[in-house]
């Protein structure tokens, strides 16, 4: 799948917060081509990661308007926009979140399995992006007997295994000390460039996000350029 063009508009997110209501995102309007690379930055709290569980379908807006390629995604029920994410969305988040009772293999296999590819075309999908990070040789091992590099390799792995046209990057590194976080952040570029999805990536880093050719930030509750 080639990238996604994101077009947001008129964007608005709140939360209830004892008697009243936060509001976290006022407005927020953005366009990202398909196959442009972005970091997003900002404080704790700017709304940073309401916006990614937005733009992947997670969450809905309050008001506004989200469109993949210019089909509103706030218009399909909840059964399409499950399958536009599974299809469409690759997530990495700081949490790894992977299966801990499932290994390596089996973890990359859910996201080809649930889109209903059989489970010799899965294995092998999982396989080959199992060997492009670097783990071909540790398949049958589970998170528990991997290092923390390279479980975020194999969740890296799960995330780009379905080709997504969207990959959304949430503190993908903040876990791991900064050579491994480095070596990681690296993979992740070189293996979006070869996918050509649209990327977004939100980190605390000013380092890492000046090695993006975009930079955005989140600031009273709006998306900005420039970091």
């Amino acid at each position: 799948m080639t990238g996604v063009t994101v077009e947001v508009s008129g964007v608005e997110r709140a939360y209830r917060s004892g008697d009243g209501r936060v509001r976290v995102l006022q407005g927020v309007d953005l366009r990202l081509e398909a196959g442009e690379c972005a970091a997003l930055v900002g404080p704790s709290g700017s709304g940073k990661s309401t916006f990614l569980h937005l733009l992947g379908l997670l969450d809905r807006p309050d008001a506004g308007t989200i469109r993949f390629d210019g089909r509103d995604v706030g218009a399909l029920s909840e059964p399409e926009r499950d399958r536009l994410r599974n299809r469409a969305v690759g997530f990495v988040f700081q949490a790894h979140h992977l299966l801990p009772e499932l290994d390596a293999l089996a973890n990359v296999m859910v996201p080809v399995r649930l889109a209903g590819a059989s489970v010799v075309v899965a294995e092998a999908r999982a396989r080959a992006f199992l060997e492009a990070v670097s783990l071909g040789h540790r398949l049958g091992h589970r998170p528990s007997q991997l290092s923390g590099g390279e479980q975020q390799r194999v969740a890296l792995a799960r995330a780009l295994v379905m080709g997504p046209g969207l990959v959304l990057a949430d503190e993908p590194t903040g876990n791991l000390d900064p050579s491994t976080a480095a070596g990681v952040f690296e993979l992740l570029l070189e293996l979006n460039r070869q996918l050509g999805s649209t990327l977004l990536v939100v980190t605390h880093s000013m380092d890492l996000a000046q090695r993006f050719p975009r930079r955005l930030a989140v600031r009273d509750g709006r998306v900005v350029e420039g970091a």
